[in-house]
């Protein structure tokens, strides 16, 4: 029976990682708008890590990490005004976004579906907020990468408020997704959400 259970699993989970994924670098223009576009892999870790927990928010959230890094890495100017493409990033903010989904008020709330939105809305503008403030500290450290013009209205408004609402909006079929054809059945989710619950009570550190 466990065995089934885990091979359910991993089925249900290299499926929606593949699907997310190509859907995510195929039709980028038809999940945006403002010239932001909807992350789905970003949400659809997140909702994993809230709904089932930590090791499948991180585990999910790495194989989803690798495969956007191979799909579509990162461009950076590197600090000699070279283009450089990086490895890895995609990596740690999917492990993030799992872990972060993972501990967001889930013994409180008890892991119930609108707060599930709050935690997609929080985890989202920390990712945009971190962004710019990492971007923003590359200029100062290599001048060679050339300068944030940025102003605060593009920041707020344009950057992180639309890709939160943005992500919100695709957060609702995701949620449909794993609540009604996810990696646990219908009958197991209320144990398995409780199961997590008391797994994390000895791990304040992963209380935000």
């Amino acid at each position: 029976m466990i065995r089934k259970k885990l091979i359910r699993k991993i089925v249900v989970y290299a499926i929606y990682i593949l699907l997310l994924s190509s859907l995510q670098v195929s039709y980028p223009n038809r999940i945006g708008f403002g010239g932001q576009t909807a992350d789905i892999t970003f949400v659809f870790v997140v909702l994993t890590g809230y709904f089932f927990g930590f090791k499948d928010g991180v585990i999910v959230g790495i194989i989803m990490g690798v495969v956007r890094d191979c799909l579509a890495p990162i461009a950076v100017v590197g600090i000699d005004g070279n283009v450089r493409v990086t490895a890895g990033i995609g990596m740690l903010v999917m492990f993030l976004a799992g872990a972060v989904g993972s501990s967001f008020f889930t013994r409180r709330m008890h892991r119930n579906i609108p707060f599930a939105f709050v935690s997609i809305a929080f985890t989202t503008l920390l990712y945009k907020v971190s962004g710019h403030i990492l971007a923003y500290s590359w200029t100062v450290v290599a001048p060679a990468a050339g300068s944030y013009n940025l102003g605060m209205y593009e920041i707020v408004v344009k950057s992180c408020l639309l890709q939160t609402l943005l992500n919100l909006i695709a957060g609702i079929p995701l949620l449909l997704l794993l609540k009604f054809a996810g990696p646990v059945g219908l009958t197991e989710q209320r144990n398995t959400s409780d199961d997590v619950i008391k797994s994390t009570e000895d791990t304040s550190w992963l209380q935000i």
